[in-house]
């Protein structure tokens, strides 16, 4: 799952793709509304393709989780993160069964539903086929 250019900015609700960058800003385009507005170096930005889940053998990153989701779900919207965290937990524990219960919060996992369901209601998500050499 390819989420390169969706990032995350803290204080802002929602997700954003970077359109194009500057000497001191970023250009973002609201995932949601599509509304373009500037980003400041001042501004805490984390880009999602830099995001790792920890499991007990390997971690992943957030995109090839995305991608077990996307998998499961049929590339249609998953569970609602205002769902319980054990309900969430447990439903987690069906897409990857070695991710590291105890180093992954139920805040993280909230907040993957969130934005894998934000992505997915606004047809972010793509499978994409590339081959491992």
């Amino acid at each position: 799952m390819n989420i390169d250019g969706i990032i995350s900015i803290s204080g802002k609700p929602g997700l954003f793709k970077v359109v194009s960058q500057g000497a001191n800003r970023i250009i973002i385009e609201d995932v949601e509304t599509g509304r373009r507005k500037p980003a400041f170096a001042s501004s805490k930005v984390i880009s999602l393709a830099d995001i790792t889940i920890f499991g007990h053998v390997d971690d992943l990153s957030l995109g090839e989780v995305f991608g077990k989701i996307y998998d499961k779900e049929g590339g249609k919207e998953s569970k609602s993160h205002k769902t319980e965290p054990a309900e969430l937990r447990d439903y987690f524990e069906t897409i990857w069964e070695e991710y590291n219960d105890q180093e992954v919060k139920d805040h993280d996992i909230k907040k993957v539903f969130q934005w894998y369901n934000l992505l997915a209601a606004n047809n972010v998500l793509s499978k994409e086929d590339k081959e491992e050499e």
